[in-house]
């Protein structure tokens, strides 16, 4: 269950700790989201680097709002904005 508008974008690779944490984070919370994959894709990591300015995945992105890594979507959880974010 996707909530009206909001599409979460996540750049990830296989074998990532924190990315198998954020993606069970929206997992349990029935959140849709697109993953791409960077494990072998140096375009999409360029891509995703130049969005973020970050290097490290998961990166993050609800609609237009950059949220950053996996700390910042737990932070955001346990602030009580994640469900805000995402009901925007």
């Amino acid at each position: 269950m996707e909530p009206d508008g909001s599409r979460v974008l996540m750049y990830t690779t296989r074998f990532c700790p924190f990315c198998i944490r954020a993606k069970s984070l929206l997992d349990s919370k029935g959140i849709d989201y697109e993953e791409i994959s960077v494990d072998n894709d140096q375009a999409m990591r360029r891509e995703m680097m130049q969005k973020s300015d970050r290097y490290t995945v998961p990166q993050i992105w609800i609609g237009e709002i950059h949220i950053g890594g996996c700390d910042e979507l737990f932070m955001a959880e346990r602030d009580g904005r994640l469900d805000s974010l995402l009901a925007q």
